[in-house]
């Protein structure tokens, strides 16, 4: 448990908000709290399974905080939850058969398309209708990629629920949170048992995480649905440019 100095602490609690209100509000909450644990003076596979773990609590309080737009999506919810653990268990052994730097030479065009996609108009013809299997096989494959590599899933979940569900931004964004706290949960459990997760870190990180994925909601709540999805793919095409130029140079 040694390699992180007393005065990072509360700068992991800092990061922890940052990262939980990024990640509820656009799903990217890697983006901050992974590079935080690196500054701090983790190893990358610890700070990636102590990240995983402290997302758990960003989550939680994101799902707390999206009580009012949950509403009524309970039971489509419960079918969902079960494909996106399905997917994450699915994922994580897949890890263990190839890892995961074989597939990074795709994963920067699987996220730019992702986020290109939040930016596409909704058809109204979709009102009303959705296509349950194919919603279903799609939360799935979203939750095996979150288990298998993990970057910017929250905005591959994110566009997909936009272009198959007739809900709106606030309404879609909040089941994203649902989909991916849950399937991070199962992966966060694996990690807890048998992974190097630095508890020290994972406490100041997750008390920011909760305050931040509190606060996301009611940011999402209150701001025009076209500004998000425009920083949502903003936030999104620049990750995928980063992944690719270090992996593609």
């Amino acid at each position: 448990m040694l390699g992180v100095a007393w005065w990072m602490y509360p700068a992991l609690v800092v990061a922890g908000v940052g990262g939980g209100l990024v990640g509820a509000v656009g799903g990217v909450a890697s983006l901050v709290s992974y590079p935080a644990l690196l500054a701090a003076g983790l190893a990358p596979v610890t700070a990636n399974v102590t990240n995983s773990v402290a997302l758990v609590f960003s989550s939680a309080g994101s799902i707390a905080g999206s009580r009012a737009e949950l509403a009524g999506q309970g039971r489509r919810l419960r079918w969902l939850v079960v494909a996106a653990v399905a997917g994450g268990v699915a994922g994580g052994a897949l890890l263990l058969l190839a890892p995961a730097g074989s597939f990074e030479l795709v994963v920067p065009g699987l996220i730019a398309v992702a986020s290109a996609a939040i930016l596409l108009p909704r058809r109204p013809a979709a009102a009303g209708h959705e296509r349950r299997w194919a919603l279903f096989g799609g939360v799935f494959l979203v939750g095996a990629y979150g288990g298998y590599f993990g970057a910017a899933a929250g905005i591959m979940m994110l566009a997909l629920l936009l272009a198959l569900t007739a809900e709106p931004f606030a309404r879609g964004n909040a089941m994203k949170n649902v989909l991916l706290g849950s399937a991070n949960a199962v992966a966060a459990v694996a990690y807890a048992v048998f992974g190097p997760v630095h508890w020290l870190a994972v406490v100041p990180l997750g008390i920011g995480g909760f305050i931040g994925g509190r606060i996301g909601p009611a940011i999402v709540r209150r701001s025009p649905p076209e500004a998000l999805r425009v920083l949502i793919a903003v936030l999104g095409l620049g990750l995928a440019v980063t992944l690719g130029w270090r992996t593609y140079r």
